[in-house]
């Protein structure tokens, strides 16, 4: 792999998704990837934003063995984020800094825990690959809406590890999806900012954040600050 891979966690485990203790992360781990088109507009800002907001809640540098990545079905392999984009992080206090763009392979699917996608098609193109990833890949806005309706007592406590407690959310989440249906179809998409003015990738990032909170809420027992 190369290093900015490696720098972003991918290498760190072994190929199953695993749990290796390497590179100073915990032995067991859970891997979020979020994916876009070109992993350079809305999976970067979804990852920096979670990244950010688990940050927030556990005030651990490892957020527990939760791991957060990106990548895009088309990426811009080796591209730093947009600037727009970058400036939306620094509106949040979420850090751009070492930002590479990555093109979605085989092996992210794989060793991911739970796939977070911008929009259904994104969703479908993941699903394709193969890897059994159905049960845990879902759009990041179908995935809010159905962590919103899971009773988080019914999960393992945080003292039994944030990674068990993941694992269990996704379970319940996919439980859900056949019988929670989205309002509209476009309810659970992300458009696309790229290209679009400063206001628009401001907006995308606020719905991005809207969504990222009760999702972090459910996986850390921890509410958000005010």
């Amino acid at each position: 792999m190369t290093a900015p891979d490696a720098g972003r966690g991918i290498g760190n485990g072994d190929e199953t998704g695993g749990h290796m203790h390497q590179g100073g992360l915990p032995r067991d781990s859970f891997r979020i990837l979020h994916v876009s088109t070109g992993n350079v507009c809305r999976s970067p800002i979804t990852e920096r934003l979670t990244r950010h907001a688990l940050a927030d809640r556990l005030g651990d540098p490892l957020w527990g063995g939760l791991i957060v990545e990106s990548a895009g079905t088309w990426g811009h392999e080796g591209a730093p984020m947009e600037a727009n984009a970058e400036t939306v992080l620094a509106d949040f206090g979420a850090d751009a800094s070492g930002f590479v763009g990555r093109e979605l392979l085989d092996e992210h699917v794989i060793m991911a825990d739970l796939v977070l996608t911008a929009t259904r098609d994104h969703r479908a193109q993941v699903i394709s690959m193969g890897h059994s990833a159905g049960l845990r890949t879902f759009t990041l806005k179908e995935f809010t809406r159905l962590v919103k309706a899971i009773d988080t007592a019914t999960l393992p406590p945080l003292e039994g590890g944030v990674v068990a407690r993941a694992r269990a959310l996704v379970r319940a989440a996919a439980a859900l999806r056949g019988w929670l249906l989205a309002p509209t179809a476009e309810a659970d998409e992300v458009y696309d900012p790229y290209g679009a003015p400063l206001t628009f990738f401001r907006a995308v990032g606020d719905e991005i954040n809207e969504a990222i909170d009760p999702v972090v809420t459910a996986l850390t027992g921890v509410p958000a600050k005010t």
